[in-house]
């Protein structure tokens, strides 16, 4: 059975002028069709048939691209279970589209980001590219890794992502979490294994392995 997430999230409040590039689909259709603008151009584009491929696996899943309850739910969960602040269940597609988001109160002082964000900034790509997790207890432990708009956006020092991979070879998207502070070398092997955890419960309820 194909998964079908929820009801659609209601929008939050304006976020601050620091967040990150965003555009509302909250209340976007779960139809899925391919764009004629699949491909992206940047340092992060994407093969146009890689584009492809993804919505028609998608589609043939029967799984929306609007932002689910569910996901949201998985994203605050594997957040919380990290001690982050920020939790994400992002697909590929034009941008980076977060389908699942756990982040901290409109009212708390911690920028608020939005549902969509270019595929140049975070570190997502990255996982995308190299088909496994990437774990940054501190980004700015490596050169590579420390120039990135979401560090100077939002203040982020920790990231922990892991790819979301079809059984076919086809690469969706990823699951992460971020937080302003830093973690210490000895936390890297848990919080890794823990959004590997949550990639396989996304991959589970996207595409359940067939009861035999």
């Amino acid at each position: 059975m194909s998964y079908q997430p929820k009801a659609h999230c209601v929008p939050q409040t304006a976020p601050p002028p620091l967040s990150l590039p965003q555009r509302g689909i909250r209340n976007g259709a779960p139809g899925l069709s391919i764009p004629a603008s699949a491909a992206v151009t940047g340092p992060q584009a994407q093969q146009p048939n890689e584009l492809t491929q993804r919505y028609e696996l998608l589609e043939r899943l029967g799984m929306s691209t609007a932002a689910s309850e569910d996901f949201d739910e998985l994203a605050r969960d594997m957040a919380e279970k990290a001690g982050f602040l920020y939790g994400f269940v992002n697909l590929f597609l034009e941008e980076q589209t977060f389908v699942g988001l756990h982040q901290p109160p409109a009212d708390s002082g911690y920028v608020i980001v939005g549902r969509t964000m270019s595929h140049d900034h975070g570190w997502c790509p990255e996982v995308v590219a190299r088909k496994k997790a990437l774990p940054l207890h501190d980004v700015h432990a490596s050169p590579r890794f420390s120039g990135n708009h979401v560090v100077d956006a939002v203040g982020i020092r920790s990231y922990f992502g892991a790819p979301l991979i079809h059984e076919s070879g086809t690469v969706l998207g990823t699951v992460c979490v971020i937080d302003p502070e830093k973690r210490s070398l000895s936390e890297a092997r848990r919080l890794r294994d823990i959004v590997i955890d949550a990639g396989a419960q996304v991959m589970d309820r996207i595409a359940p392995a067939p009861v035999r």
